[in-house]
C-alpha cells in the first residue's frame, strides 16, 4: 500500500510517496530527504536528539508517523540559518560553548527555537531548564545551553521592543 503526502520542509514543498505508512518523520527526513542534521538517538522519544518543528511546535520526530503530518510545515536544523547568517540560537550556542560532542546540538537548538516561539522561556533559567528537559546532553553542556537560550531570547526580543518604542 502506498500513500502520498505533501510537506513543506524548510520552506520547500515536497511531494512524497510512502511505500510504508508506518515510516516515522525522522526516517523520512534522514533516509528519503537526506536531511541528516536531525539525529536518531534513542528512537523512543526519550533523548530529544530528533527534535524538529512541525507547524512551529517542537516534536520528537522519531515518535511521529510521517503520514500523520500530511500538509504540515516542517523545520529542521538545516532550515534555521539564512544562508551564511546563523539563527540567533545557533550563534548563542557557539558563543556560550553550549556544545561539546555536538550529537544533541541540532535537537537542543530546535527545542530552544520551539520553546521561544511557544513563549515558554521568560528570563528564568530554571524555567528554561525545565522546558528543555526533554533534550539530553551526555557531555553535560547544560549550563552553556541555558545561557545560550537566555541570550538568544533577549536578542530576539530586542527588535520587538524597539518596534514597540518606535510605534509609540
Amino acid at each position: 500500500m502506498t500513500l502520498s503526502i505533501s510537506l513543506a520542509v524548510n520552506g520547500e514543498r515536497r511531494d512524497i510517496v510512502l511505500d510504508d505508512p508506518r515510516v516515522t518523520l525522522l526516517d523520512l527526513l534522514r533516509e528519503r530527504l537526506d536531511l541528516t542534521g536531525t539525529k536518531k538517538g534513542c528512537d523512543r522519544g526519550q533523548c530529544g536528539a530528533c527534535t524538529v518543528l512541525v507547524d512551529g511546535r517542537r516534536i520528537n520526530s522519531c515518535l511521529a508517523l510521517a503520514a500523520s503530518h500530511d500538509g504540515a510545515d516542517i523545520t529542521t536544523i538545516e532550515g534555521v540559518a539564512r544562508g551564511e547568517k546563523l539563527h540567533p540560537v545557533q550563534a548563542a550556542f557557539i558563543a556560550h560553548d553550549a556544545l561539546q560532542c555536538g550529537f544533541c546540538t541540532p535537537g537542543q537548538i530546535m527545542s530552544a527555537i520551539g520553546l521561544m516561539s511557544e513563549g515558554q522561556t521568560g528570563d528564568d533559567p530554571e524555567r528554561i531548564r525545565e522546558a528543555m528537559s526533554g533534550n539530553l546532553c551526555r557531555c553535560g553542556a547544560y549550563a552553556g545551553i541555558t545561557e545560550a537560550v537566555l541570550e538568544a531570547r533577549a536578542q530576539l526580543a530586542a527588535p520587538e521592543s524597539q518596534e514597540t518604542e518606535r510605534a509609540a
